[in-house]
């Protein structure tokens, strides 16, 4: 069947879809549902500042749509990209990513946003490059680790010294929360793959090493640490982002204030749209809205690891629990931040803050873990136009 010009110009549709296993269609609607949930949410989360600063309350909103257009391309272009080639390119893309975090950190280079230097802009267009890696992290470590027992101590220990060196870069942005959960991605795949309990041992007390002396460096870093246990006391100061979370989140009650009605996120609670859109979300839909999200993302997770359960390669397998561990993670992360239970940090809810170069990961990652379902050879395929024909024959 020759594949209609409509799937290059709107890649939300996909004719092919029907072939696919259930696995990988139930997982393919959920990312789509996801990630139209989360535009419709940082739409309200947005307005009031868009149209304060820039006279439209719609600009956040129109740029997200872009950046999750051109995201939803590489999320096609990973669906339909067999795992063996996407892992065969996957170290340069790494590689290239390492080399841009390197320029942040060139001066003159880097653009610098809220004290990190985390950003690069080539044209018009904004680049983030510690997001971007975040895939090309998973497949990487996933093809490493999947191999560890074959792989000769030359190659081990390269490979090694360059997730070391991502990690390093990224700290030194300073990004703390971004590189601990690079390191977490790693050794999960690590952990997943059946390494010795020493050297994974060893990794934790090498990165316990490292996020303390970040934090001995950067005095932002040891505030946040330090004062999510009791942000009352500097309600006005360091505790000013948490306590204005909890009480959005609080002000929602069991049913919300309603869609687009939050208080909260008219110049009290800062930087709404990104960091601490969840609390926009539970002040506009209660307590009953932030279950339903939480079931959504368990029910992703859950899909998600039997994805990973039914490969029949290790790689593939560790492909998969590195996308859950980076979607369902950085979301539940997010969340703690929002609920106070976490430091505060500045990783985005995947799919819902804004920020082009974390829909495009988000999407890519979501892309991969479909792909992983679509190749495993346990996966039922079933074909839905097959399936009524027949059901209509046997009539």
């Amino acid at each position: 069947m020759q594949t209609p010009p409509l799937r290059y110009f709107i890649p939300w549709f996909d004719p092919t879809a029907f072939k696919w296993s259930s696995d990988a269609r139930v997982m393919r609607w959920l990312t789509l549902l996801w990630l139209v949930l989360g535009l419709t949410v940082m739409c309200s989360a947005s307005y009031a500042i868009a149209a304060a600063d820039h006279g439209d309350g719609f600009y956040y909103l129109k740029r997200q749509f872009v950046w999750a257009w051109i995201g939803l391309f590489a999320f096609n272009f990973v669906i339909h990209t067999p795992i063996r080639y996407i892992i065969g390119m996957a170290h340069w893309f790494l590689l290239i990513c390492l080399g841009l975090i390197f320029l942040t950190l060139v001066p003159g280079m880097g653009v610098t946003v809220n004290g990190a230097t985390r950003w690069l802009v080539i044209g018009p267009v904004p680049m983030q490059p510690s997001e971007l890696i975040k895939p090309f992290l998973i497949l990487q470590g996933a093809r490493i680790f999947g191999q560890w027992p074959r792989l000769p101590w030359k190659t081990r220990l390269t490979w090694l010294g360059v997730f070391s060196m991502v990690l390093g870069s990224i700290l030194l942005q300073p990004n703390l929360s971004t590189a601990s959960l690079c390191g977490i991605l790693l050794w999960l795949i690590a952990l997943a793959a059946g390494l010795p309990y020493k050297q994974l041992g060893g990794t934790v007390l090498a990165g316990l090493t490292l996020a303390v002396i970040s934090v001995s460096r950067n005095e932002y870093q040891w505030l946040r640490m330090t004062n999510f246990l009791d942000p009352w006391k500097d309600a006005q100061g360091n505790g000013y982002q948490l306590v204005q979370s909890l009480l959005a989140i609080g002000s929602g009650g069991g049913t919300g204030s309603g869609f687009g009605m939050s208080q909260q996120k008219l110049f009290y609670l800062p930087i709404q749209y990104t960091d601490f859109i969840f609390s926009v979300f539970a002040e506009e839909f209660g307590f009953i809205g932030c279950l339903v999200i939480l079931s959504m993302l368990a029910i992703y997770a859950t899909l998600g690891l039997r994805i990973a359960l039914k490969a029949d390669r290790t790689i593939h397998q560790l492909v998969a629990i590195g996308a859950v561990a980076l979607l369902i993670g950085q979301a539940i992360l997010n969340v703690g931040v929002a609920t106070g239970a976490l430091p505060t940090t500045g990783l985005p809810f995947p799919l819902f803050s804004y920020g082009g170069n974390s829909v495009i990961a988000s999407l890519v990652a979501a892309g991969l873990l479909i792909r992983v379902a679509r190749e495993s050879s346990e996966a039922e395929v079933t074909d839905i136009v097959a399936r009524k024909r027949q059901r209509v024959g046997l009539r």
